[in-house]
């Protein structure tokens, strides 16, 4: 009878056949008190820079808030939750609440579709192409005081816009861009679709950088065309990219303050049409002398973008986020 030779970590089943050992798990290493005082040593400073100018603040406004405060001393007149009910009564905060959603929305709307669209082109070899590339982009890092004065000064009724289409025959288009309610809203996505798209347009080259060129040049082998790899495999794969930059525009819409507040100025947002929450914080805070009222509207603001932002990365981002994160079990 033949022997069977067994190795040192082989169990032996009852019907005289070797089963093989479970692999071993690794063991995970805890992190030692070097590592641990290299991460605070690098990330302490940027968190203590974090709190300072931006949890610290956040409270102080909180604080402020529940009081009627004229900007100087320790404020004394308590008034609680008082700013907060007026602010969720007024009306005018109500209408630039509503102009802040017309703003996200329509950019999402206008900005997204004509980013991409140019995105596509330029992404393929084409003669200026980086000269192009630059012109769509020079907008956004003008500043935006350049850029709003240098667009009111265009748009008003005595403008450039106004005199180009009256000497070409055209004055029964000629209008009043900024004051007219009708059509102020759509002078400042105009505007903002100017300003901002050469952003998302190179956020989407950047973006489209990281698509294999394989997986085009199979498509062109199969026989689709330009416009059918690009809906069926570049779109697709550019997503993560377009969530990313639909974030930012959306938090971006939300706190929209210099270019209304410059183009418009404080009084004629509102009756335009075109007024914002961060207007009306500066409108009924500092420059109505209360601070108090200032600091309450700034936390609303805070508190909605938060909201906003926790939703958007809950029930958006969520699967982008996992997908990049790694973790051993």
């Amino acid at each position: 009878m033949a022997v069977t030779e067994q190795a040192p970590g082989d169990r032996v089943r009852s019907g005289g056949g070797v089963a093989t050992p479970p692999p071993l798990r690794p063991r995970r290493r805890g992190i030692g008190w070097a590592q641990r005082l290299e991460i605070l040593a690098l990330s302490g400073p940027a968190i203590l820079v974090f709190v300072a100018f931006v949890i610290f603040p956040v409270l102080m406004a909180a604080y402020y808030g529940f009081y009627r405060w004229k900007g100087f001393g320790k404020p004394t007149n308590f008034v609680g939750l008082d700013n907060y009910v007026t602010i969720l009564q007024d009306t005018a905060f109500h209408e630039a609440l509503w102009h802040n959603g017309q703003i996200l929305l329509l950019s999402l709307i206008f900005q997204g579709p004509v980013a991409v669209g140019l995105a596509l082109l330029l992404n393929r070899r084409m003669r200026g192409q980086s000269a192009i590339r630059v012109l769509i982009f020079v907008p956004y890092v003008i500043s935006e005081v350049i850029t709003g004065t240098a667009w009111a000064l265009i748009l008003q009724t005595n403008g450039a816009v106004n005199d180009v289409l009256r000497s070409s025959g055209l004055s029964g288009l000629a209008a009043d861009w900024l004051a007219d309610p009708a059509l102020a809203i759509w002078t400042l996505m105009f505007i903002l679709t100017w300003k901002y798209v050469g952003f998302a347009v190179i956020l989407f080259l950047a973006g489209m950088q990281n698509i294999p060129d394989e997986l085009s040049e199979a498509a062109a082998v199969d026989g689709a065309s330009f416009w059918q790899t690009q809906r069926h495999i570049t779109l697709p794969l550019l997503g993560p990219t377009i969530r990313i930059w639909a974030f930012l525009s959306i938090i971006g819409s939300l706190q929209l303050f210099d270019l209304v507040y410059i183009i418009w100025g404080q009084y004629v947002a509102s009756t335009a049409g075109t007024s914002t929450m961060a207007t009306y914080m500066v409108t009924e805070g500092r420059n109505a002398g209360n601070y108090g009222y200032g600091n309450a509207v700034a936390v609303v603001l805070f508190a909605i973008s938060m909201i906003i932002a926790l939703a958007y990365q809950r029930f958006v981002l969520r699967r982008d986020t996992e997908g990049a994160l790694t973790g051993g079990r």
